[in-house]
């Protein structure tokens, strides 16, 4: 049996009466008490929540419209009062606030590529908040600022980098990440931006593929290259880049006068979860004298399988690459990890040698205050749930989490190969956990195909989502793509969820679908 710490449940609890106030805790002179009992209550609230997230019996979420929630539910009010409430109408609202949230954790949330609710990740997350310290400086964060140098050593290592390679920073998400790629390709290249600014650079391009994600024309927005100067590169039918399509797409920039300095190559994009020919990509640019980035946000789980890392062939010859543990490793939201192959440039980049913080005269080695390397002045720690996470299962913990993620998908993928209700997108077998499909109602199934059946598709995964939840059992996402109408597109990140979770969400699309009804054009 676990001990407990400090008696903490042991005491006699101090009830939270109606009189009591935030006031009552510490740091009030007698409100050590109070405190336990406070939070006592609470997690009590969240280790019922936990247990229901994994629980199939319970809903996925309890589905209400914003104007529901706004208007309040049974006495949850979202309005914030002039006069404090008490402790018990906090704890009440801890638990309706979760009771009209969506269960990211629940085995049957296949919505986004982020799920699942990994415990000790939890743990570390709630380890993190008690903390409270900031990833400025290694004086208000030694032991972090040291865990996240290992973390990032180490993820360089599986890349494929040297030792003497590598550099890295934790980020707000990949889309923070893919910012940085850009960020610091720009000033490796120029570095006169950093005091002169971009007038004093010629008209710079930078390359992505039409399935890449859309944090690379936003990076491009945000800094001041332009969404313009983002050209788009041809995929084939699985949304894999096509290499001949990029050296045209040089090649006719520079034609024009431009700079190419950046390609983004995406390892499991965020629709098809394909992965881009990186090696391929990589004699491109080395032959041109461009940035590789490879935005592995999704994909870079998949190194931690030696059954299929291979499909992230050629990810060391990148010069910078986003791998987003939060996703296929499962950690909790958020964590995310800049890596760049040439160490320096980071601080290069971004110093700006605030003296408050960034003292040269401190007693201690001051490379260890990370904070001049980032975009950020405050930071939040991200990096002790995956340390804490590394720790209990080990490399190869990870590796089997993400296999059989890989697995739900081929089981999902065989199984609608067999089925006439269901139609795929694509007909080869999924590289990543992505499955790509349409349901086919039988209004549908003998429609030729056309403009008018499309039509009526297209209409056909939103509503089935509508009823999902409001039924609140599963959640599934959908999207059109290019010239492909709304499909529902399955991801795998959640390593509670079973085969069985798999055949019940086909059956609760085809029970909410069968009779769903599309009107003619002639009927609208």
């Amino acid at each position: 049996m676990l001990p407990i710490a400090d008696n903490l449940i042991t005491r006699p609890p101090v009830s939270l009466t109606v009189s009591l106030l935030c006031l009552d805790l510490l740091p009030a002179l007698s409100g050590e008490d109070t405190t336990k009992s406070f939070f006592q209550e609470l997690v009590n609230i969240l280790l019922s929540y936990v247990c229901k997230s994994f629980r199939r019996s319970s809903k996925v979420l309890d589905f209400h419209h914003p104007h529901q929630l706004r208007e309040g539910l049974e006495g949850f009010s979202l309005e914030l009062p002039d006069q404090p409430e008490n402790l018990e109408q906090l704890l009440v609202d801890c638990r309706d606030t979760l009771k009209y949230g969506v269960k990211t954790g629940h085995p049957r949330f296949f919505n986004q590529l982020s799920s699942g609710l990994d415990v000790i990740g939890l743990a570390g997350e709630w380890l993190t908040s008690t903390a409270n310290t900031n990833m400025f400086t290694y004086e208000v964060s030694p032991v972090f600022i040291l865990m996240e140098e290992i973390l990032l050593k180490k993820m360089q290592e599986i890349v494929g980098w040297s030792e003497e390679e590598g550099d890295g920073v934790f980020c707000p998400g990949g889309t923070m990440s893919n910012l940085y790629s850009v960020l610091l390709a720009r000033y490796h290249f120029f570095p006169e931006v950093k005091t002169k600014g971009m007038t004093a650079l010629p008209r710079l391009i930078l390359f992505t593929s039409a399935h890449s994600h859309y944090s690379v024309k936003k990076s491009a927005a945000v800094l001041g290259i332009g969404s313009e100067n983002v050209v788009v590169v041809k995929c084939n039918d699985r949304g894999k880049m096509i290499p001949a399509e990029l050296e045209s797409s040089i090649i006719t920039a520079k034609d024009q006068g431009c700079v190419p300095f950046y390609v983004n190559a995406t390892a499991g994009t965020t629709v098809y979860g394909a992965f881009d020919p990186l090696n391929a990509i990589a004699d491109i640019c080395e032959s041109h004298g461009l940035w590789l980035h490879v935005d592995a946000a999704w994909g870079g789980g998949l190194l931690m399988s030696k059954r299929h890392r291979v499909k992230l062939q050629g990810i060391e010859r990148a010069w910078s690459v986003t791998w987003n543990p939060h996703k296929m490793m499962g950690a909790p939201l958020q964590c995310s990890a800049i890596l760049v192959k040439k160490r320096g440039l980071l601080k290069d980049c971004n110093q700006m040698c605030a003296e408050y913080l960034f003292q040269t005269d401190k007693h201690y080695d001051t490379s260890y205050d990370t904070g001049d390397k980032t975009i950020q002045c405050g930071r939040h720690v991200d990096v002790f749930k995956l340390w804490l996470m590394w720790k209990a299962k080990g490399s190869e913990g990870f590796e089997s989490q993400v296999n059989k993620c890989l697995e739900n998908a081929e089981h999902l993928f065989d199984n609608l190969k067999q089925r006439p209700d269901f139609e795929l997108v694509f007909k080869s077998e999924p590289e990543h956990s992505n499955v790509c499909f349409w349901y086919i109602p039988p209004s549908l199934r003998n429609m030729s195909p056309g403009p008018e059946r499309n039509r009526r598709l297209h209409e056909v995964a939103p509503k089935i989502k509508a009823k999902m939840m409001e039924q609140g059992m599963a959640m599934i996402g959908y999207q059109p793509l290019g010239d492909k109408v709304n499909f529902f597109r399955c991801v795998f990140s959640n390593p509670a969820t079973q085969t069985e979770d798999v055949d019940y969400l086909l059956e609760e699309i085809a029970s909410l679908g069968h009779d769903i009804c599309i009107r003619t054009e002639t009927d609208l």
